[in-house]
């Protein structure tokens, strides 16, 4: 177990886990890095995993809509960033939706270890639907923030990532061509809009 260390004057355990959740374009792997760099400053040892399949910006790198990267190891399965990251003292998860129901066990264990973990993820799907694993490690984390994107159509804040291109597969990686981040209102009247079609 690592030791306690004292945070604004609250005696807290260095293994946690953070999650980081919103819709695209909220700004969730913009607020991953800066932790990430934050650690890396203080001269902890950090280690940053991606799924395999997220090769939108960058094969290796996580890389933010705004462009700010960081170098990640892009994995298949959740149980490699056991593996992988064993010397670490503080792991970041981008895109966690995209991994299997065992990245949450991963990431219990390695808190468990005394690791900070920082994951960030969609929470909903496209159609507003809770996402993969992201339920249930919001569910067992120590800290949660969730972040907004600002409604492309009426300017509040965003609540889905709207998908604006045919194709009804839960995963697609996209951008600002395939998706749109929208309000619930506005979405509810692109959802009736897309039916009386």
């Amino acid at each position: 177990m690592s030791e306690l260390t004292f945070n604004g004057g609250e005696r807290v355990r260095m293994g946690r886990i953070e999650v980081i959740c919103g819709s695209m374009f909220s700004g969730k792997t913009e607020e991953l890095i800066r932790r990430m760099r934050r650690a890396q400053f203080a001269r902890q040892r950090v280690e940053i995993f991606k799924p395999s399949i997220d090769v939108r910006y960058s094969e290796e790198d996580v890389v933010s809509h705004q462009g700010n990267s960081i170098l990640s190891t892009p994995v298949d399965s959740s149980q490699s960033i056991l593996l992988l990251g064993s010397e670490s003292d503080v792991i970041g998860i981008d895109e966690a939706q995209f991994f299997d129901d065992g990245i949450v066990e991963v990431c219990n264990e390695l808190a468990k270890r005394g690791v900070r973990v920082i994951v960030a993820g969609l929470d909903i799907d496209y159609l507003g639907n809770p996402f993969g694993p992201m339920p249930k490690l919001l569910a067992i984390a120590d800290d949660v923030t969730k972040v907004h994107a600002i409604c492309v159509r009426c300017g509040a804040l965003a609540y889905v990532s709207h998908r604006i291109v045919a194709g009804d597969r839960q995963v697609m990686l996209g951008e600002m061509k395939e998706y749109e981040p929208l309000c619930r209102e506005c979405y509810e009247k692109a959802k009736r809009v897309k039916s009386e079609k």
